[in-house]
């Protein structure tokens, strides 16, 4: 239950967007730097709301189907793993002076376990997109397109099948302890991100963590009949 992030994610964003919502600009900086690793003590409103989409659409694979699926082939002990591999590239795996000797580690393995989970939830986000009826099609092209753009190899997969899915351009520039730093453009720029979107994000986020657990479920009991296998030919 602690490795997954459903319900957390949407409660602690929300929190930013009432904020926006109340014109409480201070307010919303302060609860969105909980959530993110970028400064946010200058951001304005729209680089705000695009923080939120770009959060939400990261953690559909950190924070759910990579937990679930490590749930589903290790247990309890998988999932721990995984999100204490996760929570340590969250803290350290950054690249300045600081954390450069301390977070390469974490971070490389962050990169390997999020590996086939970051490719599958950009294509369950594709499929929740057409269950919602929106630009399904589009979702899959940015998907395709953009996901070997970002600098991390996984990142975009889950954030690309989001962009195209909303219409929205994500990335861009982005300052971390007081430096700027330039993330690759991330679908096309249909429409500016607004509140609006940051509430479609959260229906993806539901639905795509919903196919994930019943994958989930199915691939657990895969595991288990190949793990029981070697016990019933013995038995024979």
């Amino acid at each position: 239950y602690t490795t997954l992030a459903v319900r957390d994610l949407h409660v602690e964003t929300r929190k930013v967007l009432r904020a926006l919502e109340a014109g409480d600009l201070p307010l919303a900086r302060r609860e969105l730097s909980y959530l993110v690793g970028r400064d946010t003590a200058r951001l304005e409103e729209p680089e705000i709301l695009r923080a939120l989409v770009e959060t939400v659409a990261e953690n559909i694979s950190d924070g759910v189907t990579a937990p679930l699926f490590y749930l589903a082939l290790g247990g309890p002990a998988g999932a721990m793993t995984y999100k204490a591999v996760n929570t340590l590239d969250s803290m350290v795996g950054y690249k300045n002076e600081k954390f450069r000797h301390l977070g390469w580690a974490p971070a490389r393995l962050d990169d390997v376990a999020n590996y086939l989970p970051a490719r599958l939830s950009g294509f369950l986000i594709v499929l929740s997109c057409r269950i919602l009826g929106g630009p399904w099609r589009d979702s899959l092209r940015i998907l395709l397109r953009d996901h070997a753009r970002h600098p991390s190899p996984n990142s975009a997969w889950p954030e690309a099948a989001v962009a195209g899915a909303l219409g929205i351009r994500l990335g861009g520039r982005n300052h971390y302890f007081g430096r700027p730093q330039e993330k690759p453009f991330l679908g096309d720029r249909k429409k500016p991100v607004g509140k609006g979107e940051v509430r479609e994000a959260w229906k993806i986020m539901y639905l795509s963590s919903f196919f994930m657990l019943i994958l989930a479920l199915a691939l657990n009991w895969i595991a288990g009949s190949i793990l029981a296998l070697p016990g019933k030919i013995a038995w024979r």
